[in-house]
């Protein structure tokens, strides 16, 4: 047994199909096949069900395939430790964002990222918030831009900035006119929110628990983009983070008076993380947008 072989494993589980998982592995079908053939064979289990159209991964294929999995992690962390030693702020970083951020927050922070650390190459990644966390535990990200607080005994956490939350509602609403308001204002109003899995929907059910207001249980969306022309169509309002307002979008947007609701943005990365020196100055880069 050797790391191919658990690279091919890992692969066939991740693909469910060996001509694809052989591709990713840069090898030949007959290779690959061959080589967990010669896996099996060692281990004295079946890991794989084959038939013509599919592959399924057994139960203990399963297990034997997540601790490959953690070994590959591992190997993958000795390369880094070593790169790492020879410059830390070079190579790739895998930095992920959820969606209520990533589109309105990046485009700031890579290029002052690459004005600090000009080596270092950034592969960004935007998915919901329990997949990052995910991959972060697991091996595949690096570090992740997400709302605190984050309750993972593996991942570090650094603040970076509080993002506030604006109403935004149509120009015939009867709040469109007020230069701000207060959290009571919108006691018995319902909003529009996000479906589940998005950080802003619960953010945004936070809000609503302070204030009395509820959620509006006709309609709920993909993405804020979806709810921000929602809002400029005169179907109702919701909250949007500050740092995703635009200018001209047919949208009322009042801000609350203080202290107004917000999110707290942060960098996560793991605790065993090889790449300490370059995530310091990371977060140096982005606290000082």
């Amino acid at each position: 047994m050797n790391l191919r072989d658990l690279q091919y494993l890992a692969a066939v589980a991740d693909h469910r199909h060996f001509g694809k998982a052989a591709r990713a592995c840069n090898t030949s079908q007959p290779t690959l096949s061959m080589q967990l053939k010669k896996l099996e064979e060692t281990l004295g289990v079946q890991l794989f069900e084959r038939t013509n159209k599919h592959v399924m991964v057994t139960p203990v294929g399963e297990e034997i395939v997540q601790r490959a999995r953690r070994i590959l992690h591992e190997s993958g962390e000795i390369k880094a430790v070593a790169k790492t030693a020879q410059d830390p702020y070079a190579g790739n970083f895998r930095l992920g964002a959820f969606p209520t951020l990533a589109p309105y927050f990046l485009p700031l922070a890579v290029p002052a990222i690459r004005k600090k650390l000009p080596k270092l190459k950034l592969l960004l990644i935007e998915e919901k918030t329990k997949s990052l966390l995910e991959r972060i535990i697991a091996g595949p990200l690096d570090a992740a831009l997400l709302a605190l607080p984050i309750d993972e005994d593996e991942l570090e956490t650094m603040p970076l900035f509080d993002d506030s939350f604006l109403l935004a509602v149509p120009p015939n609403h009867p709040l469109a006119k007020r230069k701000s308001i207060r959290q009571s204002d919108i006691a018995h109003e319902q909003l529009l929110l996000l479906e589940d899995g998005h950080c802003l929907r619960a953010q945004a059910l936070e809000v609503c628990s302070m204030t009395g207001a509820t959620e509006n249980q006709e309609f709920r969306a993909t993405s804020l983009e979806t709810l921000r022309h929602m809002v400029a169509s005169g179907v109702g309002i919701t909250l949007i983070p500050k740092m995703a307002m635009q200018k001209s979008d047919g949208i009322v947007y009042i801000p609350f008076a203080k202290p107004a609701p917000s999110r707290s943005i942060g960098l996560v990365w793991r605790k065993t993380s090889a790449r300490k020196p370059c995530i310091d100055a990371l977060v140096n880069s982005l606290s000082s947008l």
